[in-house]
């Protein structure tokens, strides 16, 4: 009988880079003085932070999942549950960052539009990952391990071109600002976030 680790294994990977994403939230170094900035910023981080915890976990859950012990069934539901809770996380994310208005630098309100699009984009694909994990056959596993190989390369494609409009959002004053926060910085102290 065909194991399905590999493709669980895959999938992980490809889920951890989907972390990155948050990362892209927390900036990094400087300290100009701006206090219409910085109460932005902290209002942005301090919403940000519960939900990058809430993707952190949704990862682990993922990749505790991926041993070879468990069903497809068990991976099925580990990984639906998981797909939702990223949905809802991004979602609360562009939420906060609508909230917060657009941050008080040259473009502001462009980047904070299109921060939101971009977060409430990552919610709906990883809300549709939902669905078609849902849909595997769990009762096949070669067709399931299949099943699964699409999803982690959707997955990796979103690790790659979701963090455009948050890196644009945190460049120069913004990112300094968010650096400054100390929401910030425990929300990017993972181990992956040292290149920051």
């Amino acid at each position: 009988m065909e194991g399905t680790n590999p493709v669980n294994k895959k999938l992980a990977v490809a889920l951890s880079g989907g972390a990155v994403l948050v990362l892209a939230l927390t900036g990094c170094g400087g300290s100009d003085d701006n206090e219409k900035l910085d109460s932005w910023a902290k209002e942005v981080c301090e919403g940000v932070q519960p939900q990058a915890k809430k993707i952190a976990a949704a990862n682990a859950a993922i990749q505790k999942e991926t041993s070879d012990s468990s069903t497809p069934t068990e991976v099925q539901k580990t990984d639906a549950k998981a797909f939702q809770d990223m949905s809802d996380a991004y979602k609360a994310m562009g939420a906060t960052v609508q909230k917060a208005g657009p941050p008080d630098v040259d473009d502001g309100e462009k980047k904070q539009k299109d921060a939101v699009t971009e977060l409430n984009g990552l919610s709906s694909s990883y809300a549709s990952l939902r669905q078609q994990v849902e849909k595997l056959n769990t009762k096949d596993q070669a067709e399931f391990a299949d099943g699964l190989k699409d999803i982690a390369t959707e997955l990796n494609k979103l690790s790659k071109s979701g963090s455009d409009a948050l890196k644009t959002l945190e460049e120069g004053d913004v990112g300094k600002a968010m650096a400054k926060q100390p929401s910030c910085k425990s929300a990017s102290a993972t181990p992956s976030a040292a290149k920051g």
